[in-house]
């Protein structure tokens, strides 16, 4: 049996439903339900996802029998809109739109009006009895369809602003300007007449191709269109942003018309069941009257609000769909509280009022700010719609990411005048210097650069400079346009209909008023308000809302792996247990030695470096320990119990040589040595590949000294406090091990260092002895290490530079190239490779328990804060993950999202 590539959607007989997401799209699966919802939805049909990976690998054809299926539903469409494609009596209009299986909003192609025509033109005027209407959906069309399937879809790039979509507005323009008016709707029948004529002659000289006249080759070419926009530019940057696999594929919606631009008793409008900004349980959404959908997401209208409750500054002049047509309003409240009850999820809608009779073209999952997330799923609990679980579920790890960002300083606020003001479309704050394009927000990125994307309104074309960029802010568009929708999905400060600001393109400048800022002066947002400043006002960090905190212990219900933190210091330790960290993963010894107020003790580590002699060596070691022990005794403390993981000095010795003089001059003398001789015991440390040389368990092999007084240091400190009836409870790590002896050599100090602090003290210090894997012999050798260790914990960071043989602070000249040409998927060194680090580490783990079951096992790179790595981690068998103090909270909730997968 053949498979079956097209599913009907209608009054009767739909084939889908919203469990079908996988072939349908995210909205055929949709439409599907609602229409077995009987909900007022124009009938059409899909074409599956997987069709279209077969018309892209197959030429760009289409096979007589999927052209059989789709005349088979256009005719069953035919029969529930009671009008016929083609017909020039009575012309029934399609549109095409894409729609994947996760939502890629304005990424790919959308045709409306396809079927109009010389042919079709006069039957629609005498139908609808509007001459006005049926030529402004001409004009349309033209625009569109020679966009879309006569210059993207054939691959065709022209300059930026000589695109054919850029020509034919600007002869809209020039008649606007001709004719004395602004509005499009301004515009006559006769306007609109002649700008079809003048706009198929352009398409003509421009693409060299006459706009098509038959409704049959519009619909097939639009068709294609929307399965090769797959494959567009704008599509493939926002997967690879967005990790949404490629070869999953769009499917294509054919779908009755039903028109919104017919007269003032029509409209269109996008809706969402609460407010996807705040959170906050209003209907909220924008609406055009005599207008069709494209208008109010390309932000090129402000849009008026939907009532009355949710107006602000911007919009409060407008009239709402409530005010105006109340009947229609209340229908459409109706079905978003049905929607919202059925999806038990917060709803994008978008919906179409033809002549007085509304129509729902769309409900999907909306997207939302953090803010807004944490708070329907805590409303939604609240109010019974989901359990506990499913909230959890359903705040992702980068949206409470998000929550954690900086705002701005209120006092700097409070200080500074705002230039103008928009809506607040993406909250938080962000400032940086001004980039006008796409491209140069992408190269000042890059170049570590914090800029701020300034456009008239942004299209899809832009999305990689929005990802790049700090924040967003545009002159034009309302709360449902394309850079509002994309902004909130990323948490991206953005700001909107910044109607005040005028930008000139040419001088790439900006105005509000008297003042002019041209690109690279600095503005600060604040997205939450709505405001733009001059300049680069302060940051601060979100302070933790009790509804944070309560979501938190939600979460913590669920999950099953323990998070620790990588600490340095006191301060940091108590900045982790704030967010929740339950031990110390990582505390790296040799950062005592770095920032503020550490100088002596730096110049005393640089003194035994330098020491010639044992004796030197353990004299400058005896003037070192109290400093080490300090720090060390203040961290444990400072964690009251719970497990710290200490790994003893790691980096290569010549890292803390000096450069500087006089600091060579000061050393020389406290050594009695000449300054020449100082340059030289430094140049004697120097290796050409140390982070493969002397670090790590080799210096502690060498000088067994710097071994043994960082062992003292910890057992003492754990010993005082657990006399002064603290609780302490180090676990020693010896770091960069491929080989079970070091361990054991190492070991011989730790139990004789251990004794000497139980004899002395009276005290026997619990204290776990284990090992960092670091080196890919190690996790192949796990199970001789077990016999040694009590305790592994992955250095992610080294062990994947070791693996795939890239430095991970010179793989910034070439990471991006492998990125954007798909030779990977990800930077390594952000999420845990799992096909090739990953192998290794659970080598290490199913050998490592083989010899000791009750090995405790953990990660302390970086990517202990990564999402998709905590999930590996927790199907792994770890006991832990430790990750940067502001990451612990993600890795919370991403553990307790892995435990209820």
């Amino acid at each position: 049996m053949a498979q079956k590539f097209v599913y009907f959607f209608g009054p009767t007989g739909t084939e889908g439903d919203a469990s079908m997401v996988n072939t349908l799209g995210g909205k055929g699966a949709n439409l599907a339900e609602m229409a077995k919802l009987q909900l007022p939805v124009p009938a059409g049909f899909t074409i599956i996802t997987e069709f279209c990976q077969v018309y892209l690998q197959e030429g760009n054809r289409f096979p007589d029998s999927l052209k059989a299926d789709v005349i088979e539903a256009l005719k069953k469409t035919e029969a529930a809109m009671g009008m016929k494609y083609g017909d020039p009596a009575d012309p029934l209009l399609m549109s095409c739109r894409s729609g994947a299986r996760k939502s890629m909003p304005g990424m790919m192609e959308t045709v409306l009006n396809v079927g109009l025509c010389s042919t079709t033109i006069p039957g629609l005027v005498k139908k609808s009895g509007n001459e006005r209407f049926v030529y402004d959906a001409y004009r349309r069309l033209i625009t569109m369809y020679s966009d879309v399937v006569m210059e993207k879809a054939e691959g065709l790039e022209p300059a930026e602003g000589r695109g054919i979509r850029v020509q034919l507005e600007h002869l809209m323009a020039d008649m606007k300007k001709a004719r004395g008016i602004e509005a499009d709707t301004a515009l006559t029948t006769e306007d609109l007449k002649t700008l079809c004529e003048q706009f198929k002659a352009k398409v003509l000289e421009v693409l060299g191709k006459p706009f098509p006249d038959d409704p049959m080759d519009q619909l097939w070419g639009s068709i294609g269109a929307v399965f090769k926009s797959w494959n567009g530019k704008r599509a493939v940057s926002y997967r690879k942003i967005e990790g949404i696999p490629h070869e999953w594929g769009t499917a294509c919606n054919v779908q009755s018309m039903v028109f919104g631009n017919m007269g003032d008793n029509s409209a269109t409008g996008v809706a969402f069941s609460r407010n996807p900004a705040t959170g906050e349980n209003k209907f909220y959404g924008e609406w055009l009257v005599n207008a069709q959908g494209e208008d109010v997401v390309a932000g090129i209208r402000t849009p008026n609000p939907l009532n009355e409750e949710t107006k602000n500054e911007q919009n409060k002049h407008l009239s709402s769909l409530e005010s105006d047509m109340s009947g229609l309003y209340k229908e459409l409240y109706d079905i978003r509280t049905r929607l919202e009850q059925h999806y038990k999820d917060m709803q994008d809608i978008e919906f179409t009022i033809q002549d007085g009779k509304l129509y729902m073209l769309q409900c999907r999952n909306g997207k939302r700010t953090g803010t807004a997330a944490l708070n329907i799923a805590m409303d939604m609990v609240a109010e019974g719609l989901i359990d506990e679980a499913m909230a959890v579920k359903r705040v992702q790890p980068a949206q409470l990411d998000e929550m954690l960002h900086p705002i701005v300083d209120p006092k700097a606020e409070s200080a500074a005048t705002a230039i103008t003001s928009g809506l607040p479309a993406g909250p938080g704050g962000a400032r940086g210097a001004i980039v006008f394009t796409s491209a140069g927000a992408v190269a000042q990125a890059r170049a570590g650069k914090e800029v701020i994307l300034v456009r008239e309104e942004t299209n899809p074309e832009d999305v990689e400079g929005m990802r790049a960029a700090q924040g967003i802010l545009t002159a034009r568009g309302g709360m449902t346009s394309h850079a509002a929708l994309v902004a909130r999905g990323w948490g991206k400060c953005c700001i909107v209909g910044a109607g005040a600001m005028k930008i000139n393109m040419k001088d790439r400048t900006l105005t509000v008023g008297k003042l002019t800022l041209k690109e690279g002066d600095s503005i600060t947002l604040n997205g939450t308000r709505g405001r733009v400043y001059e300049g680069m006002l302060a940051m601060i960090d979100a302070s933790e809302n009790p509804r944070l905190q309560q979501f938190m212990q939600m979460v913590d219900k669920f999950r099953k792996i323990k998070v620790r933190t990588n600490a340095d210091t006191p301060e940091d330790a108590r900045i982790a247990r704030q967010f929740g960290a339950e031990g110390i993963g990582l505390f790296r010894t040799e950062h005592m030695f770095y920032g503020a107020g550490t100088d002596e003790a730096l110049f005393l580590l640089r003194k035994m470096i330098l020491s010639n002699t044992q004796e030197e060596r353990r004299a400058a070691l005896d003037e070192l320990y109290p400093f080490v022990k300090k720090d060390i005794k203040a961290t444990l403390e400072a964690m009251e119990g719970l497990p710290v993981t200490i790994r003893l000095l790691d980096p290569p010795l010549h890292e803390f040589v000096p450069q500087r003089e006089e600091a060579q001059a000061e050393l020389a003398k406290s050594l009695g040595i000449s300054v020449e001789d100082v340059k030289k015991r430094g140049e004697a440390l120097h290796e050409t590949n140390p982070m493969m040389g002397h670090r790590g368990v080799r210096l502690g092999i060498t000088y067994p000294e710097v071994t043994e007084m960082q062992v003292r240091a910890i057992l003492e400190s754990a010993a005082e406090l657990i006399k002064d009836g603290k609780k302490a409870e180090p676990e020693i790590m010896v770091p960069v091990t491929c080989d079970v002896s070091e361990l054991d050599n190492t070991k011989v100090i730790f139990d004789r260092i251990r004794a000497e602090v139980k004899q002395a003290t009276g005290v026997e210090v619990a204290c776990l002895y284990g090992t960092m894997i670091e080196i890919p012999r190690a996790c192949l050798l796990a199970d001789q290490l077990a016999k040694s260790a009590q305790f592994f914990s992955f250095g992610t960071n080294d062990l994947t530079q070791m693996t795939f043989g890239f430095s991970r602070d010179d793989i910034g000249g070439f990471l991006h190239d492998y990125l954007d040409k798909g030779i990977l998927k990800a930077d390594p060194f952000q999420t845990i490779d799992q096909e090739g680090v990953g192998q290794l580490i659970q080598t290490a783990v199913s050998k490592g328990r083989t010899t000791r079951p009750e090995l405790k096992i953990g990660i302390c790179g970086e990517q202990g804060g990564d999402p998709a790595s905590v999930n590996f981690c927790y199907e792994t068998g770890l006991n832990y993950v430790s990750c940067s103090p502001y990451r612990v909270p993600i890795a919370r909730l991403a553990a307790a999202q892995a435990a209820l997968k």
